[in-house]
C-alpha cells in the first residue's frame, strides 16, 4: 500500500474553498504579488538545482599537482 494512495484528492469544490481562504488572508490585491513571488522562487530554485548538478570539466579529471619547496633566503 503506497502512502499516496491514502491521500484525497482535491475537486472543486475544495479547489474553490482554498481560494476563498487565500483571498481572505492576503487580500485580492496582494495574490498577485504573491503568485508571481512564488513562481520566481520555484524558478530561481530549479535553476540552482540544475546548477548543483553541472559539474565543470575540470573537476571531472582528477589532477595531481606537485610542489617544490622554495630556498628561503
Amino acid at each position: 500500500m503506497t502512502v499516496l494512495g491514502a491521500l484525497p484528492t482535491l475537486g472543486g469544490p475544495e479547489l474553490i474553498i482554498i481560494l476563498v481562504i487565500f483571498i481572505l488572508l492576503f487580500g485580492a490585491k496582494k495574490l498577485p504579488e504573491l503568485g508571481s513571488s512564488v513562481g520566481k522562487s520555484i524558478k530561481n530554485f530549479k535553476r540552482g538545482v540544475d546548477e548543483g548538478q553541472e559539474v565543470p570539466e575540470d573537476e571531472r579529471q582528477t589532477t595531481t599537482t606537485t610542489t617544490t619547496p622554495r630556498d628561503v633566503p
